[in-house]
């Protein structure tokens, strides 16, 4: 059905929120803060960070820059890798390039530190395109980073977008793909039918229905 799929990272692959929830506690207590909501620190899996601490913690963007470099002298030695991926994930990965659908991943997180993920659990094979924010928090919207995910790949057939988080659904949205929602991540269903998912999956290997 599909040529294409293009996947989020944090939630749709790889459960890696302990490793960003400590980076962005790390950055807040460099500002005074203690937070302690572990609901709170949640909020930013997924999103681009600029936007979430503006959002959540009502800073200026010359805050929102600063923290985003204090979460990553935690994130870029420690947090990345505190990370796991999901059961499934590397079969059901597989099962697409047997089928012959071109791998793409399309993350609001940095592409630096994306490419470092992929490698460290042994996921680069199965990706043809890993697209991602540049490190100066530019390209971190979603809808901007799907763009330019398909813009590496000229010509392609009908593609679809697949992720955990509202983010993921209205990027796809904008750049005319139908979506998959996954429901094992950080979003939840009822944010994901709200956004407008086509889809949605329970497990990884439930994915493959969609595609």
């Amino acid at each position: 059905m599909y040529s294409v799929a293009l996947f989020d990272l944090d939630g749709t692959l790889t459960e890696s929120g302990i490793g960003i929830t400590r980076s962005v506690a790390y950055s807040l207590r460099k500002f005074g803060m203690e937070e302690t909501d572990q609901a709170k620190l949640d909020l930013f899996i997924g999103p681009p960070l600029i936007d979430s601490y503006m959002q959540y913690y009502g800073f200026t963007r010359e805050q929102a820059v600063q923290a985003v470099a204090w979460y990553r002298e935690y994130y870029a030695g420690t947090g990345i890798f505190e990370n796991r991926v999901y059961d499934g994930v590397e079969t059901m990965l597989r099962t697409l390039r047997d089928r012959g659908v071109t791998c793409v991943l399309a993350t609001s997180k940095p592409e630096y530190y994306a490419l470092q993920i992929l490698d460290y659990f042994g996921l680069s094979p199965w990706f043809s395109v890993v697209a991602g924010a540049a490190m100066d928090e530019t390209r971190t919207g979603k809808a901007a980073v799907i763009a330019y995910a398909l813009s590496q790949l000229p010509e392609h057939g009908p593609a679809i977008m697949v992720g955990d988080k509202r983010h993921d659904i209205l990027g796809a949205k904008a750049n005319g793909l139908p979506s998959v929602g996954v429901l094992y991540g950080y979003g939840s269903r009822q944010e994901l039918e709200a956004a407008g998912a086509d889809h949605l999956a329970e497990t990884p290997m439930d994915i493959l229905k969609w595609i």
